[in-house]
């Protein structure tokens, strides 16, 4: 099979793994003409798609033959898709070459197991090893480890990536029992100990004040396919906080579950709709950004679910009217966060304007905030929204307008 045939075949085929950008780890850069590539810690890595479209993560699999039967996973051993395989080679040869024609600024590489765990991880090692200590490279590499493989392949790959990444594959463990029998979610879960150890370990410095070689400078991150098992919203983030704490995770990504066409296809369920996904990261960086918990974001959710209709705390706001409207001159940080339309950014610069005068309307706009949202539920000098934040209507402004079903 050709280098562009494989590369068309495990690109696509990499497109339900979710991806992150290189922010979080170290800079380095090549300005010094000792090596390739550079990263920045605000850099923003995408994919490489086959369709010819330049960005800026080379984010493929490495092969996506599996030995696995998980229901949900395109890859499954019993699955109906073209298969390819990359060699180290071949990998470390088109990351190379994609960088000096300027594509990408890094690479993302998962995998399917081949005959076993240790043997598809120490694939991915001496990837990322030969990219780092032979070719120099200094851009960013996130590699998905398997949570079966030997924990010194593990380790070793957090010597040479900015990231691992170690899947949870559901929101339950119930629901990794059924419809992904062969993986075991006390394995997952030992893994992401192990990095997190590591990672803490390479920050300690020796009596001699020498610290250890950096681990994964970018942190660990997970993944949870929603919508493959019946786990309301409130459940995949209450597992989300729970993720977050228990393993100092930088993201924790969820991915809408995609059936394809497929004879042998486990799963008759109807595909989530994208919206919410979408809402699931609205509700994620509430809660880790803006002093949100579960409890409160859940609460106005019916049948533990989010309103796909507006976002989570546009619906915690209406459904919490007795918190306002706030006087956007007096009110604390923490209660201006949960104001819709105001973002961290714009509370840092109205709490830094308002210690030299009063603010006004016009000064709110210009501060960035989205006064479309935030106007039912704020005052300031020159501005009370009266009976707006009371009004039966005030959700309908929001909502999207309701559409007529076609009957053909």
């Amino acid at each position: 099979m050709s280098l562009d045939r494989k590369l068309a075949i495990l690109s696509d085929a990499a497109r339900y793994d979710a991806s992150c950008a290189s922010s979080g780890t170290t800079r380095r850069d090549s300005r010094d003409g000792k090596g390739l590539g550079s990263t920045e810690g605000s850099g923003i890595c995408h994919a490489y798609a086959p369709d010819g479209r330049c960005i800026s993560l080379l984010k493929i699999l490495m092969t996506n033959f599996c030995i696995y039967d998980c229901a949900y996973c395109v890859n499954r051993v019993s699955s109906n898709v073209p298969r390819a395989r990359f060699s180290v080679d071949e990998v470390v040869q088109l990351t190379l070459e994609f960088y000096r024609r300027n594509y990408i600024e890094g690479l993302f590489l998962s995998s399917g197991v081949v005959r076993n765990s240790d043997e598809t991880m120490g694939d991915m090692v001496r990837i990322a090893q030969r990219l780092r200590e032979e070719e120099h490279f200094r851009g960013y590499i996130h590699l998905k480890t398997i949570p079966d493989a030997s924990p010194d392949l593990i380790a070793q790959a957090g010597l040479h990536a900015d990231r691992l990444s170690i899947n949870v594959e559901l929101p339950t463990d119930r629901a990794v029992q059924a419809f992904a029998p062969e993986k075991n979610p006390v394995t997952i879960r030992a893994a992401m100990g192990n990095v997190k150890t590591h990672r803490a370990a390479s920050k300690d410095r020796s009596r001699t004040g020498k610290r250890p070689p950096k681990f994964a400078p970018a942190g660990q991150s997970t993944q949870m396919i929603v919508g493959a098992d019946g786990a309301t919203d409130a459940t995949i983030l209450t597992r989300s906080t729970g993720l977050y704490a228990d393993y100092n995770l930088r993201r924790v990504y969820y991915s809408a579950f995609s059936p394809i066409p497929d004879s042998t296809a486990k799963l008759p369920l109807i595909k989530p709709p994208l919206m919410r996904e979408h809402r699931l990261y609205q509700a994620d960086w509430l809660m880790r950004f803006y002093g949100f918990n579960v409890d409160e974001i859940t609460s106005t959710a019916q049948d533990g679910n989010l309103d796909l209709a507006i976002d989570p705390k546009l619906a915690w706001a209406l459904a919490n009217r007795d918190h306002f409207p706030l006087d956007v001159n007096r009110a604390s940080r923490e209660l201006l966060l949960r104001v819709p339309g105001f973002g961290t950014k714009s509370v840092g610069r109205i709490l830094t304007t308002r210690r030299h005068r009063t603010l006004r309307y016009d000064d709110l706009l210009r501060l960035g905030a989205s006064m479309k949202k935030a106007q039912a539920f704020i005052t300031c000098a020159d501005w009370t929204p009266g009976a707006l934040t009371d009004s039966e209507g005030l959700r309908a402004r929001f909502a999207p307008p309701p559409e007529q079903l076609s009957l053909f």
